[in-house]
Parts: structure tokens; C-alpha cells; sequence
């Protein structure tokens, strides 16, 4: 099989996850995704969601605000004839706040720097099925809030990872 190549811009903030990370995660949720839906939020690289999408996820949802981004994000969606990986060029907050589809995985990995996970923390329980979990990526430690359970946890480098479920 011939390999294709997938490329992205030079672009502020732009912070895949790292490789091990990524490694840990899907094992964590299993090897397979069939079937299944996925929020990748603030996709960046998408690298979250083309591994989803990868791995037999029924449909992945991409949303990056970044316009340089987005639109290598769907260059390379064409690029791979991804049929299952839409994307959305807008606000990770915005969509969150106003998509009625409800996801098995929801991928969070925000700007660093920024406020927006307790906000999120709030909205996304509202987003995911039944038997949804939610990925967090961060900078730094942190503490689930009321309502959330941590399932699995790791640090890799700066990396802190965090799967989690929330009780009803």
C-alpha cells in the first residue's frame, strides 16, 4: 500500500499529541473504535481523530477554530477519502455549546494557556451517551470536578492525560 502523506501548517499553539500518549490512550479505549462516535475538540493536528477514524469509529467530528488549520484538516480529510471525518471551522466553546449530537468519545485537548475547561466540564456531560468517556489533555495537573470520575490517568513530559466518565 502505497503511503500517502499528510500535512499540516506552520501554526501557533499547533501541539500534537506525542506518539506514547496517543499509544496509551487508544489502548486504554481499546484497539478498535467500531462503531462508535468522536468529538475530536480543538482538533489541531486532528491527530486524535484520524486515529479514531483509524480505528473504525462510525463518525469523527473535528472542530478547530484555526482557519490555516482547518482547511489543511480538510485537505487532508480529501486527501485520505475520509468519508467518516467531518470538520468544523469554529470556536471549540461555540460548538460545544450548541451541537446536539451526542458522542461515545469526546477528545478535549485545549490551548494550554487557556480558561476554557471548567467551562467545558460543565457542557460536555450534555454531549456524551450513556456510556460516553471524555479524553482530557492539559498542561498541568488536574482535579476532576463534581460529577466526574477519573478512570485512567498518566504524565508523559508536560503532558498530564486523563480519561474520565461522568456520574449521573
Amino acid at each position: 500500500m502505497r503511503s500517502r502523506v499528510i500535512t499540516f501548517p506552520d501554526a501557533e499553539g499547533l501541539r500534537p499529541t506525542p506518539d506514547r500518549v496517543r499509544q496509551t490512550l487508544f489502548n486504554w479505549l481499546g484497539q478498535t473504535l467500531y462503531g462508535r462516535s468522536c468529538l475530536d475538540l480543538f482538533a489541531g493536528s486532528g491527530a486524535l481523530g484520524f486515529e479514531a477514524a483509524s480505528r473504525g469509529a462510525a463518525h469523527v467530528t473535528m472542530v478547530e477554530k484555526n482557519q490555516l488549520v482547518y482547511r489543511a484538516l480538510q485537505d487532508n480529510i480529501k486527501k485520505l477519502a475520509l468519508a467518516n471525518i467531518s470538520v468544523h471551522g469554529v470556536d471549540g466553546l461555540e460548538f460545544a455549546s450548541r451541537d446536539p449530537q451526542r458522542y461515545d468519545v469526546i477528545f478535549l485537548d485545549p490551548p494550554f494557556q487557556s480558561d476554557f475547561l471548567p467551562r467545558l466540564f460543565e457542557l460536555l456531560p450534555a454531549r456524551l451517551t450513556e456510556d460516553g468517556v471524555l479524553y482530557v489533555e492539559s498542561g498541568a495537573a488536574i482535579n476532576a470536578p463534581d460529577g466526574w470520575q477519573v478512570v485512567k490517568s498518566g504524565k508523559a513530559g508536560q503532558v498530564h492525560y486523563q480519561l474520565l466518565r461522568h456520574q449521573k
